[in-house]
């Protein structure tokens, strides 16, 4: 049996229930799972001496694009907004394979750790003709080489621009096609086991690259093979303009005449529900991902969190693709969630702590998992832990739930743990070699680009 003994830590923030915070205490991890959390101190063969450090559930991410952390910081489109944004990078991202896949995983997945992030949910919708087969195994093996748990999308668009879409023809595919490569990506890599390092979800794109049909039969396939639903919606006025005209309705009433709606749905972005919506999308337990930086950078808006919060809305935070981020910290997105909220809503705005949540059981609950996302016995043993005996986090411990939303966390975390084991020690990574990993990646993300 492998133990893992997290020793004399001054605090373990739990975010469980009851909100428990425990002073030097101790957490015990038995073959991936938490065992025990007290002031008695068990044996184990593998100790870390946490006196001076803070213990966090590991954060989750709700909502990512790896794939575009090879298309980032790119001048030409850094004052754009979605629709010419994603017109401009679909001609770079044509050319994707499954070779730039595994590495821009690595690159995504590993900046996500070393920031304290041991779940990602991955929104993969770009499949070029002929580059289909390889593109979610590179993503599995990537997270296989990490550590990290991957909760795969078999993502999909059909709509190009002869359709009315915004995608060119070579990254589309026939709904035949897609429903077929979705069940076989289910059949093969989705485990609903729980404390499952991989899972995977029906998402096709968005409204505007998706049609009616395959959306329709999207969600009954999904239903089928038991697996959740997950799309963009309600991200840009441009996309609400868009279903107008083309649908006769408003994207969430389009959404749920097709099936979308329900406590197996979640939705990136929603940053424009109307009141009627938000109290629709609480009465049905449909989730939705939060990406304030994303949001922020693309001018689409600001979400109405306090409002989805206080209404019982399921909300969980997510960085997006590194393309419209151009990082993938959760840390930084926490931290960048709470101050936006306090500029628009004042003390009606989620607390640090509140977004601490968020980030964890909050994102747990809307990828329908209640094995991760809090630290307590019988729930997975991932968290994160930082030092908090340096010159700038004098007095920052006096409130460890809000410290990362209030004071934030500069610079990777010094130890993240994932399913029980060590993946980031002392703020690198564990299992792959860094710096080769960035030579690999850099000369192909230049090759990537002038293809």
């Amino acid at each position: 049996m492998a133990r893992l003994l997290i020793k004399n830590a001054s605090h373990i923030v739990s975010c469980d229930a009851s909100d428990t915070v425990y002073t030097n205490s101790h957490l015990l991890v038995e073959d991936g799972v938490i065992t025990y959390i007290g002031t008695d101190l068990p044996e184990a063969a593998e100790v870390i001496n946490a006196a001076g450090f803070i213990v966090y559930p590991g954060l989750i991410n709700t909502h990512h694009h790896l794939y575009q952390t090879f298309s980032r910081n790119l001048p030409q489109v850094q004052n754009m907004e979605l629709f010419d944004w994603l017109k401009t990078l679909y001609e770079i991202w044509k050319n994707l394979d499954s070779k730039v896949i595994y590495h821009s995983s690595v690159t995504g997945m590993g900046e996500l750790m070393k920031n304290g992030c041991t779940t990602c949910f991955d929104h993969h919708y770009v499949f070029p003709e002929g580059r289909v087969d390889s593109l979610l195994e590179a993503q599995f093996a990537a997270a296989d080489d990490l550590g990290i748990r991957m909760f795969a999308s078999r993502g999909s668009m059909d709509l190009s621009k002869k359709d009315g879409g915004l995608p060119p023809d070579s990254v589309v595919q026939s709904i035949d096609d897609i429903l077929r490569d979705c069940q076989i990506a289910v059949e093969k890599y989705h485990d609903p086991s729980r404390f499952s390092m991989k899972m995977v979800a029906l998402a096709p794109c968005s409204p505007f690259s998706v049609s009616e049909d395959l959306l329709r039969q999207s969600a009954i396939l999904a239903r089928d093979l038991g697996v959740r639903l997950h799309t963009h919606l309600c991200e840009t006025k441009d996309e609400e303009r868009y279903v107008a005209e083309r649908c006769g309705m408003r994207p969430l009433a389009y959404m749920e005449s097709l099936g979308w709606i329900g406590s197996d749905v979640w939705y990136a972005h929603g940053i424009h529900f109307n009141d009627e919506e938000l109290r629709h999308l609480a009465e049905t337990g449909t989730g939705v991902a939060h990406c304030p930086i994303s949001n922020m950078k693309l001018s689409s808006g600001v979400c109405r969190i306090p409002e989805m919060l206080e209404l019982g809305v399921p909300v969980g935070l997510a960085v997006d693709g590194s393309a419209s981020n151009d990082g993938s910290n959760l840390l930084e997105e926490l931290r960048v969630a709470y101050l936006l909220h306090r500029l628009q809503s004042s003390h009606k705005a989620p607390s640090g702590y509140d977004i601490l949540k968020m980030a964890t059981v909050g994102s747990a609950k809307i990828l329908g998992r209640d094995d991760i996302g809090a630290l307590e016995v019988g729930k997975a043993g991932d968290l994160f832990m930082i030092d908090t005996r340096r010159l700038e986090m004098v007095g920052a411990d006096l409130d460890p739930k809000s410290l990362l939303g209030t004071v934030g966390w500069k610079g990777a975390v010094d130890y993240t743990v994932v399913n029980g084991k060590v993946t980031v020690r002392q703020g690198k990574l564990v299992s792959i070699d860094e710096d080769k990993a960035s030579r690999k990646a850099a000369a192909l993300v230049r090759d990537y680009l002038a293809r």
